[in-house]
């Protein structure tokens, strides 16, 4: 990727005029692009700062789950962000990525990925759906204010297999399109796009829906779809299922069940079994 000067000039005119231009971190090797990310925030590393890498030793996911890092196939970056955002907007955060996302993976690979609430993306291969991007937000928040945010970003770019335990429900853009993807293209676009999403959500009234129409038109997970929802992010198996019924005015996932109305506020949503 950018590994060298020329290149990395390549990359800065790509994303100028955005937040990122000039504050790019390239490493070949890196325990988690988060976990550095959120040491560098601590430090007072200014916003706008972008940290990836060829490959991850211990990449995180959401809750408890590890991210497979395959060196030198996938697009494993942090982004830091010092955003104009109360703590109760966080999820907001993570649909601005999913969203960025979207729109460069549509870009850069000509397919379109489906969101799949909160953070994380699908693509099809063979007529099953699987995920290719993960999505992890953290940060420190100054009272009603986020100090801090670091907005992690996996995607599986050329990655051709996967270890046995999550073959069945991993897949890459590589995979799905039939050919290599350049990361280089996808990060530039990833980045501009990233850009756009957060200057809109600093602009925009907290009550201000467009995000989450958005959010609704880019899935099918949203309304309609009947999941089981386990309400643990680290073990899924218990739980309960049905149909989803929209995003209430925060973000949250509306899930109509047998008792009733239920809103999802952590956990797993996954497609409920027949």
């Amino acid at each position: 990727m950018v590994a060298h000067a020329t290149a990395n000039a390549k990359m800065n005119s790509a994303i100028a005029d955005t937040v990122f231009a000039g504050k790019l971190h390239h490493f070949a090797t890196i325990d988690s692009t988060n976990t550095h990310a959120l040491r560098e925030a601590a430090a007072g590393a200014p916003t706008g700062s972008v940290y990836f890498a060829d490959e991850q030793t211990a990449g995180r996911g959401r809750g408890a789950h590890s991210w497979h890092s395959e060196p030198g196939s996938g697009l494993y970056v942090s982004m830091l962000l010092r955003p104009n955002l109360a703590p109760s907007q966080a999820l907001w955060l993570s649909f601005a990525a999913g969203l960025a996302v979207h729109q460069a993976v549509r870009e850069v690979a000509s397919v379109t990925p489906d969101i799949r609430w909160p953070n994380d993306l699908l693509l099809p291969e063979a007529g099953i759906s699987k995920k290719f991007c993960g999505i992890l937000t953290e940060m420190q928040n100054d009272g009603d204010r986020v100090r801090h945010a670091v907005t992690g970003i996996g995607i599986n770019v050329n990655h051709t297999s996967f270890p046995p335990d999550i073959a069945p429900f991993a897949t890459s853009l590589r995979l799905v399109t039939g050919h290599p993807q350049s990361r280089d293209l996808l990060l530039a676009a990833l980045l501009r796009a990233m850009d756009d999403e957060v200057r809109n959500l600093e602009s925009r009234e907290p009550a201000d829906s467009s995000l989450l129409a958005r959010v609704e038109k880019a899935s099918t997970w949203i309304r309609g779809k009947r999941v089981h929802v386990g309400e643990s992010s680290v073990d899924e198996a218990d739980g309960y299922d049905g149909v989803t019924a929209g995003l209430d005015a925060r973000g949250f996932l509306q899930v109509d069940t047998h008792s009733g109305r239920r809103t999802v506020l952590s956990g797993g949503v996954r497609e409920a079994k027949e």
